[in-house]
C-alpha cells in the first residue's frame, strides 16, 4: 500500500511546523514522521506523548526498555531499529539493548521486572493482575510508575500501529539495525 508519505513540500499546513522541528532536531525527517504528517492532531498527538513520557522519572535504561519492550511485543518493523539507534545515543549499554532485541535476560533484576510488566499490560490490554502488579513493586517501583508504563505504550502503540499499516520503511540511519522477531516471543 502506498501510503502517504510528506516533506516540508507535500505536508498539510498544519504539519509543515511539526516537521521543521523535527528536521531541526534530527537533521532529517524520521519516516515515522513523514507519514504522521498526513493527520497533524496525529501527529502533535505523537510527539506530546514522546516529550511527556521522557520526563517522567525513567531513566535512559528504563526508558529504553519499556520502549523496546513494547516495540518488540508488536512487531515492529520500524521501531525496534530505531529505538537500537537511539538508546546508542543515550548511551545505553548493548549488553541491554541486544537483550532487549533478543528477547534474551537483561543484566538486573529491576530492568527484567520492568521489561515483564510492560509486556504484560500490553498482552492483557492493561488488566494486571493483583500479583503482577505486586511483583513490578517489590522490584522497586511504584503506583507512578505503573502509569509511566502506561503513558510509553500510548506512544509506542501509536507508532508501532502507524508503521504496520504504513509499512513504513526503516531510515537509512538505522539499516544497519534491522530487526525481525525470533519464532519465540518471550515468556512473561
Amino acid at each position: 500500500m502506498n501510503f502517504p508519505s510528506h516533506d516540508l513540500e507535500t505536508a498539510p499546513e498544519a504539519s509543515k511546523p511539526l516537521l521543521e522541528n523535527s528536521q531541526k532536531a534530527f537533521g532529517r525527517l524520521p519516516g515515522l514522521h513523514k507519514v504522521l504528517a498526513e493527520r497533524p492532531q496525529a501527529y502533535e498527538a505523537y510527539q506530546v506523548l514522546h516529550k511527556l513520557f521522557t520526563e517522567t522519572d525513567f531513566d535512559a535504561e528504563e526508558l529504553t526498555v519499556v520502549w523496546q519492550a513494547i516495540n518488540v511485543e508488536n512487531a515492529c518493523h520500524y521501531c525496534v531499529p530505531a529505538h537500537t539507534g537511539i538508546a546508542k545515543m543515550m548511551k545505553v549499554s548493548d549488553e541491554i539493548t541486544e537483550a532487549l532485541r533478543n528477547e534474551t535476560a537483561l543484566p538486573t533484576t529491576k530492568l527484567e521486572a520492568l521489561r515483564t510488566f510492560t509486556i504484560q499490560m500490553v498482552r492483557e490490554r492493561g488488566n494486571a493482575t493483583e500479583d503482577q502488579l505486586n511483583t513490578f513493586f517489590e522490584a522497586g517501583y511504584s503506583h507512578r510508575a505503573v502509569l509511566d508504563v502506561i503513558l510509553g505504550i500510548a506512544q509506542k502503540t501509536m507508532s508501532n500501529y502507524v508503521n504496520h499499516v504504513a509499512e513504513t520503511p526503516v531510515d537509512e540511519v538505522f539499516q544497519p539495525l534491522k530487526w525481525e522477531r525470533s519464532d519465540t516471543p518471550l515468556k512473561v
